[in-house]
């Protein structure tokens, strides 16, 4: 048990695998009460029952993000059952493999439905919460969202929707006690890159990257955690992100050919 998270209420969106389900492990063994929010029910069920044999809190509630009712209903259904809201993380994303000038722009209207509008449509409802205990509100992104990812529109389109938003959000609120912090994992093992778009919408299957070489899902949660627990605003966890982030305000011709260069060298890459 952590005694800064022990009681507080927690909102995970996307928990059901990846750095979602991590997140919200995380913060059950650290003794909060823990709203597991996702479309897959089986998936949901199966985490949040093995939280409840390991003696930890949990709920969950079946969650598509891209709908406006359902993340309100998920709010809705936090405060019915525990009676307060202390953090929320916007962390339920998908991503793209294609380049604009192949993309059918359907695949671009559904990557910014789930990773902006969901994190609008969450944040919206939970804010009014939030302000009144004094919590965290916190969105999961990339480095996609310092720098435009070549193949990527959609998705680095959605991460720089979600900083623009995220940073407005803490300025509105500087006198309301109201934590806000990004974070920036850079690539980590999960099924994001499995069920990314191709340019026809369908996913691509195989990941292009070695998954058993990438940081864990378990090292994310726990910088996400310290990260609240230490007020931070914004927190890029890899030294490819803190460059990206520097790089692109002093050099950033050169890194657009190396970014370029990085993708082009993928499997199956689109880039031509």
């Amino acid at each position: 048990m952590d005694s800064f998270f022990q009681g507080k209420t927690v909102i995970v969106t996307g928990a059901s695998s990846g750095i979602g389900e991590a997140v919200a492990r995380e913060f059950a063994r650290s003794g909060s009460n823990v709203m597991l929010a996702a479309r897959s029910e089986d998936r949901l069920r199966k985490i949040t029952g093995e939280l409840k044999d390991q003696g930890f809190e949990a709920c969950y509630a079946v969650t598509d993000v891209s709908q406006e009712e359902s993340c309100k209903k998920l709010v809705e259904v936090t405060l019915g059952r525990y009676g307060k809201l202390d953090i929320l993380v916007n962390n339920a994303g998908i991503s793209m493999r294609a380049v604009f000038t192949d993309v059918d722009l359907k695949v671009l209207h559904r990557l910014m439905n789930v990773n902006f509008w969901g994190t609008v449509y969450c944040t919206k409802y939970a804010l009014p919460h939030l302000i009144e205990s004094k919590g965290s509100l916190v969105a999961v992104s990339s480095v996609a969202g310092f720098n435009g990812l070549p193949g990527r529109t959609g998705y680095s389109a959605s991460k720089f929707a979600i900083h623009g938003f995220m940073e407005t959000i803490r300025i509105e609120n500087l006198r309301n006690g109201l934590h806000v912090m990004v974070i920036a994992p850079g690539f980590t093992t999960s099924n994001i890159r499995k069920h990314a778009l191709t340019a026809n919408g369908s996913e691509q299957g195989d990941s292009p990257r070695p998954e058993e070489k990438l940081q864990s899902p378990g090292f994310v949660a726990r910088k996400l955690l310290a990260g609240i627990r230490h007020n931070r605003r914004n927190m890029i966890l890899t030294w490819e992100g803190k460059f990206t982030a520097l790089f692109q305000r002093i050099i950033p011709r050169i890194l657009d050919k190396a970014y370029y260069n990085v993708m082009s060298r993928e499997p199956r890459s689109p880039l031509k």
